[in-house]
């Protein structure tokens, strides 16, 4: 009887560690989320957290003042979109129809929210994609507040929390370790490997992944489209941080202006480098003939998309309605 028991309570031990390893081992890669009743998936790239140089020095080709002083960061772990979301994803949000098929998702446990209850953005009068390309292409011309809403959505489809990333999260999945001007070194000319800009777009946005990852495996950080982050633009930069920040985040209910990285199709290197930043304006939705001017849609910002994170750490229901909720102006 002894060895029965003995044999007996090792063999849940093992099975215990073992689940533990599994579990942890699953924490800490890369994973894909389904979305029952599409074909489509979305990659998800594990970053590990660690230490890094926000910023520019003075000395540094292209330098402005609002991308300093530089100065060191500590990013906890998380998950990005190894690319930006594209219209095939982003049009399920829009037209809503895979909200019917809720019941029928495997979800997580970090959110529990109606997809009901989530606001969408409105069917666009015009072709928001200019004519640039759909299937595969990076969506694009939606406001800050139509990006974090898709992240809601998508939240409450699932039941993983996603969200846009800060800045400084966005910074560093660019730099991908490195310290130079972009991700693969200061060589200009090395750009056209990586990234889809002025020099090689032919004035258009291109499918994702179809130049060179960096190494973190992370799709057109450089160009094609620039990114939504989740931090109000300061123009002084980052005067206000202290010589370590801790997962910084500058979070502010007006609308404008908020940071969008990475350059585009239409900009030239200078704007593509790691620490470029670009401020929002009302002036995206000049040519929008609605009164009032839509919400969800900037008419004039077809060179501005978003890719979407999900922290290792789950934050709070409270803190998930701030990153989600922003101000409607």
């Amino acid at each position: 009887m002894t060895g029965y028991y003995l044999r007996t309570i090792l063999c849940f031990v093992m099975i215990f560690f073992l689940e533990f390893n599994i579990t942890a081992q699953n924490q800490s890669e890369n994973y894909r989320q389904k979305l029952v009743g599409t074909d489509h998936t979305l990659e998800m790239v594990f970053l590990k957290g660690g230490n890094f140089q926000m910023g520019a020095k003075i000395d540094e080709w292209g330098y402005k003042a609002d991308q300093s002083p530089k100065h060191q960061v500590k990013i906890s772990a998380f998950w990005m979109s190894e690319v930006e979301i594209t219209w095939d994803l982003y049009n399920l949000f829009v037209n809503r129809e895979l909200d019917a098929m809720d019941d029928m998702q495997e979800k997580g446990k970090e959110v529990d929210l109606n997809v009901d209850g989530v606001t969408g953005a409105t069917t666009p009068y015009v072709d928001m994609s200019f004519g640039m390309g759909v299937n595969g292409y990076p969506a694009i011309s939606m406001t800050q507040l139509a990006a974090a809403r898709f992240c809601q959505w998508l939240s409450a489809l699932t039941g993983n929390f996603y969200r846009l990333p800060t800045e400084a999260e966005w910074e560093y999945a660019c730099r991908a370790g490195s310290t130079s001007s972009y991700s693969c070194g200061d060589d200009k000319s090395r750009l056209v490997e990586y990234a889809w800009f002025k020099k090689n777009s032919r004035n258009s946005s291109h499918k994702v992944g179809e130049k060179s990852p960096n190494k973190w495996g992370l799709y057109d950080m450089h160009g094609n489209v620039a990114e939504w982050t989740l931090d109000h633009y300061d123009i002084a930069g980052y005067k206000a941080s202290k010589s370590i920040d801790n997962d910084p985040v500058v979070m502010n209910p007006k609308t404008y202006p908020k940071v969008v990285r990475g350059g585009s199709w239409m900009d030239d290197p200078v704007k593509l480098r790691s620490a470029s930043r670009m401020a929002s304006t009302k002036k995206w939705k000049m040519r929008d003939p609605q009164i009032p001017k839509s919400l969800w849609w900037h008419t004039d910002a077809p060179f501005v998309g978003f890719r979407i994170v999900r922290p290792l750490k789950t934050p709070s229901v409270e803190e998930q309605k701030i990153y989600w909720n922003l101000k409607k102006d």
